[in-house]
């Protein structure tokens, strides 16, 4: 019943207009009320009415968007929403209450209304876990916690609020903001083991061997994610004879305690001397290659820029050097290749049974630091070099044919950065090498790991390939043989 209705109804009882003696029983205190309800009716009826659209109060989030649900106002059924004024603002950037105020003075007597605006955090935290929410864990190891973090739209970081529960198959991540948001995670804990061990090879998976030499295994490394070091259980399974030429395989197995197995082959080829045309080079391909070596100071800064670019690279050493760089060179995954003891020309050219003393030295040296049976050579100078004359008429032409028959494999270049030569600037190296470099063909850069420059270029170098589309090859015993003329 409407405020008017319940007036009129008071005031039927309080006169019966058809009893004309009741109108003399009025008492006075009738006679000023009855006028001041006439005046409240026709208030009422007549003033201007004001409905706020969402109610008076309204909570709105932190720092959202405050956006006006709007009114409406009404005059003797005249929709005059026009003729209403708004003030007040909201500022959601800081909690708290704010007043919009809805005014009509238009009027005989001012209308208002007022919607009191709460602005409140609303938002619970989010949880951001390091790692899947489903996470495979070793059955013999316990979950090891990958970190995560929480922010709160108001409260900014909390992550030191994060109550961590642990269970056997889960873990749950809990916060509350100041406000009472509360957020929830669960990493869910999966105790399985189906990840096969990683057998390494040490040496080359590829290996030639000269007739009527011993086979020498060269080693393997066997790690599984769960159990770790599992060398001491690898299988291998092959027989090499070394006195009927042909190809052999060696295969070697592990399986870890879950039973997840891997394997790894190693080809051998026995025969008696190498087919020069062998092999193959990688079009587009960079073999980064370093003589002279190892030498403090350079050949180690050389190995860090590669490891931290991801590139490996050919490493033609010598008896020079500490022990341990060819170590490294070799356990960092590149490959370790000979240039001769003593890089000595009046010693090397000497003779036939000099040069392959002198070999046998660095050979002998590789294999005492790594294991490995290095087959791999340059000559000094390179295969075309005419300073050997000096020394022995003709001999270039007859060793290159007997490193063959010995089972070796000698590499030259097409690519040189000059640093063998007058070139010192770390500028002038870079462009040597990149203006030489081409796709349609496998590039063998000749460089120097004792010198500075060639040091100061090679990351630049490293990134020209990468930015324009090459990729970094190793030599091995499947390479193709890059060959200069003989001029000796």
């Amino acid at each position: 019943m409407s405020k008017s209705k319940r007036i009129f109804k008071w005031m039927k009882r309080r006169i019966n207009v058809t009893s004309v003696s009741n109108f003399f029983k009025l008492k006075i205190v009738d006679f000023v009320l009855i006028p001041l309800v006439a005046l409240i009716i026709a208030f009422i009826i007549v003033v201007p009415k004001i409905k706020v659209v969402g109610g008076t109060t309204m909570n709105v989030a932190y720092n959202s968007k405050y956006s006006e649900k709007g009114y409406k106002a009404t005059f003797l059924g005249k929709d005059i929403s026009s003729d209403v004024k708004v003030s007040g603002s909201v500022d959601t950037t800081k909690l708290g209450e704010y007043k919009i105020t809805y005014t009509i003075n238009k009027y005989l007597i001012p209308i208002k209304k007022t919607r009191k605006v709460i602005v409140k955090d609303l938002t619970a935290p989010v949880i951001t876990l390091t790692g899947d929410k489903k996470k495979a864990v070793c059955p013999n190891k316990e979950y090891e916690e990958e970190g995560f973090t929480a922010v709160d739209d108001y409260d900014k970081d909390v992550t030191k609020k994060v109550k961590v529960t642990k269970a056997k198959d889960k873990i749950t991540y809990t916060v509350t903001d100041k406000s009472g948001n509360e957020s929830t995670v669960t990493r869910k804990l999966i105790y399985e083991d189906k990840e096969a061990p990683v057998i390494t090879l040490k040496g080359t998976n590829v290996l030639y061997i000269r007739n009527g030499e011993q086979y020498i295994e060269q080693g393997y490394t066997a790690i599984d994610n769960c159990e770790g070091d599992i060398s001491n259980k690898v299988e291998a399974v092959g027989n090499v004879n070394t006195t009927v030429n042909g190809s052999y395989t060696v295969t070697y197995k592990v399986k870890d305690g879950s039973g997840n197995e891997a394997t790894a082959t190693r080809n051998v080829t026995v025969q008696s001397s190498i087919d020069p045309n062998s092999g193959t080079l990688v079009k587009g391909g960079i073999y980064l290659t370093f003589d002279d070596g190892p030498q403090d100071g350079t050949t180690n800064v050389i190995l860090d820029i590669l490891k931290e670019e991801g590139v490996k690279a050919t490493f033609f050493v010598t008896n020079k050097g500490p022990d341990e760089l060819i170590k490294r060179e070799f356990d960092e995954g590149h490959v370790v290749a000979l240039h001769t003891a003593s890089h000595d020309y009046s010693i090397v050219y000497a003779s036939d049974a000099a040069f392959f003393q002198d070999l046998q030295l660095v050979h002998d040296r590789v294999q005492r630091i790594t294991g490995y049976d290095s087959r791999i050579i340059r000559f000094p100078g390179g295969s075309s070099n005419t300073v050997s004359r000096r020394y022995s008429s003709g001999i270039m032409s007859r060793l290159t044919q007997e490193v063959l028959n010995r089972g070796y494999k000698y590499f030259d270049w097409n690519v040189s950065s000059g640093d063998a030569g007058s070139t010192t600037d770390p500028n002038q190296i870079y462009a040597n090498v990149v203006n030489s470099l081409s796709k349609d063909r496998g590039n063998v850069v000749l460089m120097h790991d004792i010198k500075t420059y060639t040091r100061d270029a090679l990351r630049s170098i490293i990134r020209y390939g990468k930015e324009n589309g090459y990729t970094f090859e190793v030599i091995t015993m499947d390479t193709l043989m890059v060959r200069q003329r003989v001029n000796n």
